[in-house]
């Protein structure tokens, strides 16, 4: 294995050599992490790392396409019947641009969006003023109940308040499941889109294990590795009430992938995403998902019994949030302490 690249670049090996042994000794435990197949490993390893594909298929700006097209084709079909939904592009290189994606086709600059606040578990694409987002809309949030669960009727009050043009469900820390229904029903009563981010949580709503936004959201964005288990990489969909708030939400996003964000996609990423949302249809990784809640469970329950305080007082998902105050201890301090034992968490 890596003959070729020990030969050239013996530091750079043996470093990938160590993060190898690393990866195979420890527990990993941040949420947003993953182990891929060795089937999509090699995806990203072929010689589509060499192509450049600008352009979408059928329609690039070099020659030579034939087979990217087919490639990026194949992984739309799979993510469309995966998911249920008429459209979905594989190009975003990861989730920030994605989320940013859907902003610049869905949104004039300025225009407000309304998300979970950053501190309850927001993702810093979700308004961070530093960031993209928030350099360029307006952005208000809403924030978790008194019981560090979302509070939806107090969300709908303060959408009404904001009236955003454009909500968005789904978060980087909240480890209960999100009622979409309802979401959508409050994004429907103030005229505005439903964005969905599912990034964490993906692969549990493929396995059937977490309720699914395709009913009830215009736009989902996820990336392609944490429960999905894929390369590192992400996706906008549009669903059929998407398309029927605007039918020109594809094309919208297509501009704003290329020129809008990116130049050309990454064609061996789009090959290993195809794998992987292969290995996603099979009954086995749903058998697979349905035991990472049942272990998350089972690890916040001895918990509590420990005398953790579990944030909202348990998990429905792959994430368990900790607050160590009670137990006079820094998070950082305790993140660095368990590394060391072995465990890495975040």
């Amino acid at each position: 294995m890596m003959k070729n690249l020990k030969k050239t670049d013996p530091q750079i090996y043996e470093l990938v050599k160590q993060e190898e042994k690393r990866q195979k000794e420890v527990l990993e435990m941040i949420p947003s992490e993953n182990y891929t197949s060795q089937a999509v490993m090699e995806a990203l390893g072929t010689v589509l790392t060499n192509k450049y594909s600008e352009g979408f298929p059928g329609k690039r700006y070099y020659q030579g396409n034939a087979v990217a097209d087919s490639v990026e084709s194949l992984a739309q079909e799979r993510a469309c019947k995966l998911f249920g939904v008429p459209y979905v592009n594989v190009q975003p290189l990861s989730g920030s641009p994605a989320n940013s994606a859907v902003y610049f086709a869905a949104l004039e600059n300025g225009q407000k969006i309304m998300g979970l606040s950053l501190p309850m578990g927001g993702h810093i694409t979700h308004g961070h003023k530093l960031g993209l987002s928030g350099r360029l809309f307006t952005f208000a949030h809403y924030e978790l109940g008194s019981n560090d669960k979302l509070d939806y009727d107090a969300i709908e009050k303060a959408v009404l308040k904001e009236k955003p043009a454009l909500l968005i469900c789904g978060f980087t820390a909240y480890s209960r499941k999100i009622d979409f229904k309802l979401c959508g029903a409050i994004a429907d009563k103030a005229g505005c889109y439903l964005m969905a981010d599912i990034s964490n949580i993906t692969g549990l709503i493929v396995e059937g294990v977490h309720p699914s936004p395709v009913p009830y959201a215009h736009i989902i964005t996820t990336t392609t590795h944490k429960t999905l288990r894929g390369p590192r990489g992400a996706m906008i969909m549009v669903t059929e009430k998407g398309l029927k708030k605007n039918p020109d939400l594809p094309k919208k996003i297509e501009s704003a992938i290329i020129p809008g964000l990116q130049g050309g996609p990454h064609d061996n990423q789009t090959a290993a995403i195809a794998v992987a949302l292969k290995e996603a249809s099979t009954a086995s990784f749903k058998k697979y998902g349905q035991q990472i809640v049942d272990n998350a469970v089972a690890l916040a329950t001895e918990l509590k019994q420990l005398g953790f305080d579990v944030v909202s007082g348990g998990t429905d998902n792959h994430l368990i949030l900790l607050d160590l105050r009670n137990k006079k201890v820094n998070g950082r301090v305790a993140a660095i302490a368990l590394e060391k034992a072995g465990i890495v968490l975040n």
